[in-house]
């Protein structure tokens, strides 16, 4: 199989380090890819967002299956635009990506499938959104949610009023996240512990992913403002049994009847971003993508050949045989520390020097090949003029690794992320911290 994958970070990384270890995959492509995609696959000097040369070169390069990784060309029409070409696609319509690209219709149809989600109110004039505050959440804490896209920033839980209308003035006044703030969802905030779980489904059938936990605050014991995930662990041991077969029921099959009633073509990976608190499920967001840097702690765990089943949601496949929910796993856990540059989510600089590459790929210590791995997913890096290996986002790399416990797997990965070096270097040293305490 001849396999394109769109995107340039870390989830992409992963993804084709995953499909590169398939004896089905022939020629792997992606476009743009980074400097560590380009050892695994031919990196094509094309942007997300160049949908017709997207598509010119899958059709030049017979591509058998595209695999869209970020939300931004999926939620433009980018797998629509493929499949009208003839080719084969994994990620969802463009009207299947409004459960991303707008949360106010992804609220709307949590409520009306029947998901469980927390109290909301729809804005779209600023006034209007102050004087409900005043009403509902003058001593209570509020998320803030702008309606579009904003690389995962968007949302803004505020502790109290004041923090809530400044979280306003800024969306739909400054325009922090431009036209994504236009409008925005003020909703009751939730208490507990989030969880994120990821489905693969052709639309009729679905495979659920191991859990996982998010880390997105850019500060230590999860403070500081939001980023797009500075690390994660699987599975996530609040994920119990029972706790599965509830989400299964309350999330996601109401998910695909509420696909199938609105005929809405959805093939590829459904993201639940949960809250589990008193016992009670809530759903934060759907996301139509493979998360990240979940998928980079996901991944490692998954034992049996990815690809597969990859083509069969993207040929929207009823086949039960494709969609079994008995995915063979790792026995153990895995964990992802994210380095990033100073500054972010912020301003940062780019173009730094990336010093320990080679060392942090080889562990040393402890460490048995035959119960343990390691991988260094590039996220924001490229190669400078000279051929070295240079910073290019905020999110520069996520250092996995995987063992027969959490604590073996942190281990191990922060060993190797000691190794590494740029200017500016960042990351949290309390990855999995909620795991280990219980």
């Amino acid at each position: 199989m001849r396999v394109l994958i769109i995107g340039g970070g870390g989830r992409e990384h992963a993804l084709a380090w995953k499909i590169a270890q398939s004896p089905l995959l022939g020629r792997l492509y992606c476009a743009p890819g980074n400097a560590g995609i380009a050892a695994l696959a031919r990196c094509v000097d094309l942007p997300v967002d160049d949908l017709e040369g997207i598509c010119k070169y899958a059709l030049d390069k017979r591509i058998d299956l595209a695999v869209i990784g970020p939300e931004a060309p999926l939620a433009a029409g980018l797998a629509d635009r493929l499949r009208e070409a003839g080719l084969k696609a994994f990620g969802p319509s463009e009207e299947g990506a409004r459960l991303e690209s707008s949360k106010i219709w992804a609220k709307e149809r949590m409520s009306r499938w029947g998901i469980p989600t927390a109290e909301f109110a729809v804005f779209d004039d600023y006034e209007a959104a102050q004087r409900h505050l005043e009403r509902r959440y003058r001593e209570r804490p509020v998320v803030v949610k702008a309606d579009g896209l904003a690389a995962g920033k968007g949302v803004v839980v505020a502790p109290d009023r004041l923090a809530a209308e400044e979280a306003l003035r800024q969306i739909m006044i400054e325009k922090v996240f431009g036209a994504s703030g236009e409008r925005v969802i003020l909703e009751e905030c939730l208490y507990g512990e989030e969880l994120s779980i990821l489905a693969i489904t052709g639309g009729e059938r679905l495979v659920i992913l191991p859990s996982s936990q998010d880390h997105k605050a850019i500060g230590e014991g999860d403070r500081g403002p939001n980023t797009g995930g500075m690390g994660a662990y699987a599975p996530a041991p609040l994920l119990t049994d029972e706790l599965a077969r509830e989400v299964e029921r309350q999330v996601f099959r109401p998910f695909l009847k509420g696909l199938q009633a609105e005929g809405i073509d959805y093939r590829g990976v459904i993201y639940a971003g949960l809250m589990i608190g008193r016992g009670k499920i809530n759903l934060l967001e759907f996301n139509v993508r493979f998360g990240d840097p979940e998928t980079q702690a996901i991944l490692p765990l998954i034992r049996s050949d990815l690809l597969p089943l990859l083509l069969a949601a993207a040929e929207g496949s009823e086949d039960a045989a494709a969609f079994s929910a008995d995915l063979p796993l790792f026995a153990g856990s895995a964990a992802t520390v994210v380095l990033a540059s100073e500054g972010y989510p912020g301003v940062y600089a780019t173009g730094k020097a990336i010093r320990g590459l080679k060392e942090a790929a080889r562990p040393d210590g402890g460490f048995d090949s035959e119960k343990e791995g390691l991988a260094l997913f590039h996220a924001g890096t490229a190669f400078n003029d000279s051929g070295a290996v240079v910073t290019s986002g905020g999110r520069v790399l996520g250092v996995t690794a995987w063992a027969g416990t959490l604590p073996a797997a942190l281990q191990f990965a922060y060993r190797s992320a000691e190794q590494i070096d740029f200017d500016g270097c960042y990351y949290r040293r309390d990855i999995g911290h909620r795991a280990l305490k219980r």
